[in-house]
């Protein structure tokens, strides 16, 4: 699975924004998220697959901490959408300055 598709699934996203200060355990995220364990870990072995966190073992802990690389791909092909956003609002703010 592409990064792309797992990003579309919101739960997807909510882990990841989770784990964006740093590593933590399954419990934890489960803790979290309105998920059971096995919703959580489906959820994390696609966002593995896909490139967008890891997994390392602790004792009895499965850790997972985000990947950079497939995000910063992600971020490099939002960018021209985000030049079309702020340019957008640039004419918009020009708009209502010169139409009070």
């Amino acid at each position: 699975m592409s990064a792309y598709a797992a990003l579309a699934e919101p739960h997807r996203r909510q882990i990841l924004d989770l784990l964006r200060d740093g590593e933590r355990p399954v419990g934890e995220l489960v803790e979290r998220l309105d998920l059971s364990q096995p919703g959580v870990s489906k959820h994390l072995k696609v966002l593995r697959e896909a490139g967008l966190v890891a997994v390392r073992t602790e004792g009895k802990q499965r850790l997972y901490a985000l990947r950079p690389g497939p995000l910063a791909e992600v971020a490099q092909w939002l960018e021209p959408y985000r030049v079309f956003w702020a340019r957008t609002l640039d004419a918009l703010e020009h708009h209502l300055e010169d139409n009070p």
